[in-house]
């Protein structure tokens, strides 16, 4: 780690000590939720790992410092400054260099927690690759970055507006292992299924554990594992509602003519528009779901390890 980084007291410790720790995005928090319900969201994901056994480690970049583990005053920056940028991984150094303030996206979470020695990260849904990437090119950067780090990443699939099918087959590409959690099929982030199926099915954080271990023993290089685990059925957003606001948004980006990285942002919006707010409170409780799975994850592992 260098000096533009600082891990907190807590996490610091916790590592040291071999006890569980959990890393967390902050994305959500300054551009995935409106204010100021955000920073709530923030305080309960960190109680919630907490009431689990593990340390949280909510990651952001302020003024030029990437933080591992945020203080009240750290989140609350995150929060509540509109200026806070949004930072992947490619833009880790230029923010650190000109004394930046963001928050970190998947790939530049990830990135970070592995630097710190972090094996668990908790998030809503992966980017992956665009509908329209033939024409495009357009494919998220988490999904190289995750076959470059050693972390396991507790996650909803990818986000519904994207081609699912396509996104797995540039996983497997990449060497990145995905197994269901308790599922057969691929979830749809919003949706508890994309009818998709999975190579692997994992039970249990024990049984998760156990593969975190083995993949150590085999040594590197590394890639990340993929514990994808679906929202539960009573809190997924109506697959018709889902199914019926997408293909309208998707028909409205070709009228406006909206492309590039303009699309998610749009799509996002759209849907949160038009179910009134029912795609936000599922993408919450995927959200609320895995982090309380990783934290499990993790208690799992650090007993193995002793």
């Amino acid at each position: 780690m260098t000096t533009t980084t600082l891990v907190s007291e807590e996490v610091r410790q916790a590592l040291r000590e071999g006890r569980p720790v959990v890393a967390l995005e902050s994305t959500i928090i300054a551009h995935g939720l409106p204010r100021p319900r955000n920073l709530a969201v923030a305080v309960e994901l960190e109680e919630s790992v907490r009431s689990l056994g593990a340390v949280p480690a909510t990651i952001a970049v302020v003024d030029g410092v990437a933080r591992i583990g945020l203080d009240q005053a750290g989140l609350t920056r995150i929060a509540e400054d509109p200026s806070v940028r949004k930072l992947g991984h490619r833009d880790l150094a230029p923010a650190l260099a000109t004394g930046a303030t963001g928050a970190t996206t998947v790939s530049a979470t990830a990135r970070l927690a592995d630097a710190a020695g972090i094996r668990v990260f908790a998030t809503g849904g992966l980017g992956g690759v665009h509908r329209e990437w033939r024409e495009t090119q357009d494919e998220s950067a988490d999904l190289r970055l995750l076959a470059e780090v050693g972390v396991t990443v507790v996650c909803s699939g990818v986000k519904s507006i994207l081609d699912v099918p396509a996104t797995l087959q540039r996983l497997e590409t990449l060497g990145v292992t995905v197994a269901g959690y308790g599922t057969a099929t691929f979830p749809g982030f919003y949706l508890s299924s994309s009818g998709e199926p999975v190579d692997w099915t994992l039970h249990s954080p024990a049984e998760v554990a156990a593969v975190i271990r083995a993949r150590e023993a085999l040594g590197r290089p590394w890639s990340a594992l993929v514990v994808a685990h679906p929202v539960p059925e009573a809190e997924q957003l109506d697959p018709a509602l889902h199914d019926r606001v997408l293909a309208r948004g998707l028909a409205e980006l070709g009228e406006k003519g909206i492309t590039g990285q303009a699309v998610t942002p749009f799509l996002l919006e759209y849907l949160t528009t038009h179910t009134d707010g029912a795609s936000l409170e599922a993408n919450l409780a995927a959200v609320r779901g895995n982090v309380r799975l990783a934290a499990r994850i993790a208690g799992a592992y650090a007993e193995g390890a002793r």
